[in-house]
C-alpha cells in the first residue's frame, strides 16, 4: 500500500497546495486511489479539498451532514462488502474522499479493491455475464427518497419541497430509472446500472458496482440481468473470492484522508473491534 501513501514529510510541505492536489490526481488516474498521511487537516480542511476534487457534491440521504461538504460515516460494527459509494443511485460520485480524525487502535481497516484488476481476472463466461446490464430494485421509505430528491434536483433544496412534478422531471433528466409511489409515501424504484463500467477518470474497463456492498440503511435490493437471470446468492459469494484477491487494507492513521477514483475503486471495512473512531466521507461529480 505504501506506493499510494503521499506523506507530508516527503513533500516539504504539511498544507495541501496545488503540487499536492496535482499528485493526487496522477494517483487517481494510475491506480484510482491514493493517501495523504501527515498533512494539516481537520473538518473544514477536508471539506475544502472534497469541494477541490468535486464541482458538484451529492450526499447519502441516510447520513447525518457534518460540514457542508462531508457526512460521518456510521455503519454499525459489522464487516462491510465491497461497493462504490451511492452505486445503487441514478447520480453515481466519481469521487469519494475519507478523513479518519480517530483511527480505531484494532481493526475497522477500510478495504480497497481494483475494479479494474478484478475484470481482468474474469474469465470469458463472466466477462460476458457482468458486462451486459443489470436492473436493481428496491423499496425507499419517504424520509429517504426525498432527501435525495432535494439534494440532487437543481430548483429545490429541501425535502419538504419536493413534489410529484419534480419526481417526473427528475426521471425525465436521467435515463433507465423509474419508480412507482406506495400509500405510505415510499417508492419502489428500479434502476438499469452497468456492473462493468469505465473510469471517468481514466477511462479503462473494471467490475465495480454494489453488488457486494451493504444496506445497512436501506432495504437490501434484488439484481436482475438483462438476459433474464436474477444474480444469485452463489453468484454473489464467487464474486467475492475473486475480489478478496485484489483488496488491500487501509490502516488508518489519525488525520489521514483517503482519495478514490469511485467509478474504479470499490470499498469496505473489515470488522469494527475498537469503537472510539471517527471517519468522514465527502463525495461528488468531476
Amino acid at each position: 500500500m505504501s506506493y499510494n501513501v503521499i506523506r507530508a514529510s516527503e513533500t516539504g510541505s504539511c498544507a495541501i497546495n496545488t503540487s499536492i492536489v496535482d499528485t493526487v490526481k496522477d494517483h487517481l488516474q494510475k491506480d484510482g486511489w491514493a493517501i495523504l498521511r501527515g498533512f494539516d487537516m481537520d473538518m473544514q480542511a477536508f471539506s475544502d479539498l472534497t469541494a477541490q476534487f468535486c464541482k458538484t457534491i451529492t450526499f447519502d440521504p441516510a447520513r447525518e451532514h457534518s460540514e457542508k461538504n462531508t457526512q460521518m460515516v456510521d455503519a454499525g460494527l459489522g464487516p462491510i462488502g465491497l461497493h462504490i459509494e451511492n452505486g445503487n443511485t441514478p447520480v453515481c460520485p466519481d469521487i469519494v474522499a475519507f478523513y479518519s480524525t480517530k483511527a480505531a487502535f484494532e481493526g475497522s481497516q477500510t478495504t480497497i479493491c481494483d475494479g479494474r484488476a478484478v475484470y481482468d481476472k474474469f474469465d470469458d463466461a463472466l466477462k460476458t455475464r457482468w458486462s451486459q446490464k443489470m436492473t436493481v430494485k428496491r423499496r425507499l421509505p419517504e424520509e429517504l427518497w426525498k432527501r435525495y430528491l432535494a439534494n440532487e434536483h437543481p430548483a429545490i433544496s429541501e425535502p419538504e419541497e419536493v413534489t410529484h412534478e419534480h419526481i417526473l422531471q427528475f426521471k425525465a433528466a436521467i435515463p433507465n430509472q423509474d419508480f412507482s409511489m406506495n400509500d405510505d409515501g415510499s417508492l419502489d424504484y428500479m434502476l438499469q446500472v452497468s456492473p462493468v463500467r469505465p473510469s471517468s477518470l481514466s477511462q479503462g474497463l473494471g467490475f465495480a458496482n454494489a453488488i457486494l456492498g451493504p444496506s445497512h440503511n436501506y432495504e437490501a435490493p434484488t439484481y436482475t440481468m438483462e438476459d433474464g437471470p436474477a444474480v444469485t446468492g452463489d453468484e454473489i459469494e464467487a464474486l467475492r473470492e475473486i475480489a478478496e484477491t485484489c483488496t488491500v487494507e487501509i490502516n488508518w492513521q489519525d488525520g489521514d484522508v483517503a482519495i478514490l477514483d469511485n467509478t474504479r475503486i470499490m470499498h469496505g471495512r473489515r470488522a469494527i473491534k475498537d469503537q472510539d473512531r471517527r471517519l468522514f466521507i465527502g463525495m461528488g461529480r468531476v
